[in-house]
């Protein structure tokens, strides 16, 4: 009888046709890249960001800060929450990576206090659900996970300040045209969390979802190389 294939790593492809149109990819990308100052963990990110959208503008337009991958990767060890600006976000992270590391995933959107929140009170729903996310005790030593709102990364910037949360890690990769690159621009300005953001207005859920894909996947993978730069 044949022997059997290894099993493969719950953080990767689960089938072999795949894992190998996923490593082809990687290695496309790698070879077509070019040069880049990212250390070896920070690019697992960005390939992963180039490997969702096929824009190699992310080499580049990401950014870390120095302890972003060491922070993120505790987290996720240590089985802290993900907190979502928005459910595409929930939807499409892996449940059996997140059950591997004993993860949960928590967005408020589409919550009806959420809603009347933000209706009294004049407020997007990204807002409010932050501020339901801090009334929960979810946001302090999570991992923040913003794609969509510029307004959750400033309401969360804010709680900050007003509540001195400190959460393990922020990715902040909102998207648009109003607030977007402003928002990303002042995460990376703070000093209370390390965080990842992509420049300018280029941003999304989807980017997110890869982010935080390949953190697990590097949470997977031996401590020596949880290196940041």
């Amino acid at each position: 009888m044949p022997t059997p294939p290894p099993p493969c790593a719950v953080t990767e492809q689960l089938t072999p046709a795949g894992r190998c149109i996923e490593h082809r990819s990687f290695a496309i990308i790698d070879a077509e890249a070019g040069p880049h100052d990212y250390s070896a963990a920070q690019w697992a990110v960005v390939r992963r960001l180039i490997h969702s959208s096929a824009d190699f503008a992310f080499n580049g337009l990401t950014q870390f800060h120095p302890q972003a991958i060491e922070h993120g990767l505790r987290a996720i060890r240590a089985g802290r929450p993900i907190i979502t600006d928005v459910a595409i976000i929930q939807a499409g992270l892996s449940s059996p990576r997140l059950a591997h590391f004993g993860l949960t995933v928590h967005q408020f959107i589409h919550d009806p206090e959420v809603i009347a929140q933000a209706r009294q009170h004049h407020t997007t729903r990204a807002v409010q659900a932050m501020r339901k996310a801090q009334r929960l005790g979810l946001l302090h030593q999570s991992i923040l996970a913003i794609g969509n709102a510029p307004t959750a990364l400033d309401e969360l910037l804010r709680l900050q300040q007003s509540h001195a949360i400190q959460p393990a890690l922020i990715i902040g990769m909102p998207v648009g045209f109003v607030g977007a690159a402003e928002s990303k621009a002042a995460l990376a300005q703070q000093t209370h969390s390390p965080w990842i953001i992509t420049c300018g207005r280029k941003g999304g859920s989807t980017l997110v979802i890869a982010a935080i894909h390949a953190l697990l996947s590097l949470a997977h993978a031996p401590q020596p190389h949880d290196t940041g730069r």
